[in-house]
């Protein structure tokens, strides 16, 4: 395959993906709207994911509690993905499938959202965190792709980005978050 072709295909493949997601506004809308009814009520947004996801957590309460396109009051959102010391002490002392499950227990109120990406639907350190989630009352959202796995079964609420290339997922997954952060902002 020449260079071009590989361009060419990659944004036939993107645009062929966002189409799949264009099916999805009334989710999303759905979704802001809890959202924004867990900021309202003094809840905040956590989020947790691994590789590319972990960065996407990371984008995606940076926009919330910086800013997205206009100037208001911060937004409580925290990745689970930042804390080295924590994700590396409970990875040796409970295994790594309890770095996100173990800060839910010790972070998480009923009035959060928490909300795990994955693209395959199946970490599962995320798994283990939204089943934590789930006994503690918490509303679990999840960031799907493909046929969002073990997680979609688990979430009270899912976004799954209906494509099966792992780098599709990725685009697709910080398009919402940015959907999504831009519909937070509209009443701030």
């Amino acid at each position: 395959m020449t260079a071009f072709n590989l361009i060419s295909k990659a944004i036939d493949d993107h645009q062929a993906a966002v189409s799949a997601l264009s099916t999805m506004v009334p989710q999303i809308e759905a979704l802001a709207v809890r959202l924004k009814q867990s900021l309202t009520d003094g809840g905040k947004l956590i989020l947790m994911g691994n590789g590319g996801s972990a960065a996407d957590s990371q984008h995606i309460a940076a926009e919330l509690v910086g800013r997205f396109k206009r100037e208001r009051r911060g937004l409580p959102a925290i990745a689970l993905t930042t804390d080295t010391s924590i994700l590396t002490a409970v990875g040796n002392d409970y295994g790594f499938e309890n770095v996100f499950s173990r800060q839910v227990e010790a972070l998480c109120g009923p009035k959060d959202v928490l909300i795990g990406i994955s693209t395959s639907g199946n970490s599962g350190n995320v798994v283990r965190a939204i089943e934590t989630g789930k006994q503690m009352g918490i509303y679990c959202v999840g960031l799907l792709g493909s046929t969002g796995g073990k997680l979609a079964s688990l979430c009270d609420m899912n976004i799954v980005v209906p494509v099966a290339e792992t780098a599709r997922v990725q685009e697709l997954h910080i398009l919402v978050g940015h959907i999504l952060c831009e519909l937070l902002e509209l009443d701030e």
